[in-house]
């Protein structure tokens, strides 16, 4: 007795099936489809073609070639902005991955309310970028803040530092480095996925804390510390909201929290200069490609994967 074969389906009925899966497909994407060119894409593009233009958002552009990139070169204040972008992304960065790697290994070590703590700590990374902390920060480092109140109880007498050159920029680093909560969480679902057994040879071995953390927790982890590190260094040049409310818009004293995106916005908006705005939006996405890819060709060195 012998099977008999399913009919064969003719290549026309097969085409027409799957130009209307495809048809199909394609109509659930074309809302994203749609919000990519216009929101994204357009935009980048429009921008570049700004870039070499002068414009004031009054008047139509006008095509002046690469001026404004000649211009950037002789802009001491924009070349102030990207020393102060440079200073906040190398010091708050690798502050706050230390912060949250050392209450990553002491949450890995189990304690009860885990989820009350994961919560507690992942809460500042949520609202560390929004207008009302930014406004909070600055009412506690202000003259007659929070701050300088605590310290008026051990006889010491602070002055406001947001206003100070000298600690207008730092309170904005601890601003970041208090926004552990994220690298935190990525952190801990790292220390995880350690197995213990090599803590437990090593410490059969007579492998003490810091050799085990230096030999094990290091380079097991190094592909999140890595993942980590790109993703925060991005999200540092792009800082914005927090200098912006801190120094209300100004850059700070004497320019000392003036960051890129500061001075672009300054240029852009308030200085009606689109085009040499647009310039300074595509340095900064350049520097930001360099750095990054400056990242991963150094992993080579220190990042350790399983294969």
């Amino acid at each position: 007795m012998t099977a008999t074969s399913a009919p064969r389906i003719p290549r026309r009925v097969r085409a027409r099936r799957g130009m209307r899966e495809s048809l199909a497909a394609y109509g659930f994407l074309a809302p994203w489809i749609i919000g990519m060119l216009a929101f994204t894409i357009g935009p980048v593009i429009a921008s570049f073609v700004l870039s070499f233009t002068k414009y004031n958002l009054l008047q139509p552009p006008t095509w002046i070639g690469t001026r404004n990139y000649e211009q950037m070169l002789q802009d001491e204040r924009l070349q102030h902005s990207l020393g102060v972008t440079f200073t906040y992304v190398v010091t708050a960065v690798p502050l706050q991955l230390v912060v949250a790697l050392g209450l990553a290994m002491l949450l890995d070590r189990g304690m009860r309310g885990m989820s009350f703590y994961r919560s507690a700590f992942y809460l500042p990374s949520m609202l560390g970028a929004s207008v009302a902390i930014a406004v909070l920060w600055r009412q506690m480092f202000g003259a007659d803040g929070l701050v300088n109140q605590v310290l008026s109880m051990f006889g010491v007498e602070g002055a406001s530092w947001i206003a100070s050159p000298d600690t207008a920029l730092g309170t904005l680093i601890l601003l970041h480095v208090w926004t552990f909560g994220s690298p935190l969480v990525i952190f801990l679902a790292g220390l995880r996925n350690v197995p213990r057994m090599y803590y437990e040879a090593a410490q059969v071995d007579g492998a003490g804390p810091v050799r085990r953390f230096i030999s094990i927790t290091l380079p097991l982890l190094s592909p999140i510390i890595f993942f980590n590190l790109v993703l925060q260094v991005i999200g540092a040049f792009q800082t914005f909201t927090q200098a912006f409310v801190v120094s209300n818009g100004t850059g700070g004293p004497s320019d000392a929290t003036l960051f890129f995106t500061l001075y672009l916005y300054q240029k852009g908006f308030p200085g009606f200069q689109m085009g040499y705005a647009s310039a300074m939006a595509w340095l900064l996405l350049l520097i930001v490609a360099a750095v990054t890819a400056l990242n991963f060709w150094l992993s080579k060195w220190w990042v350790f994967y399983e294969d």
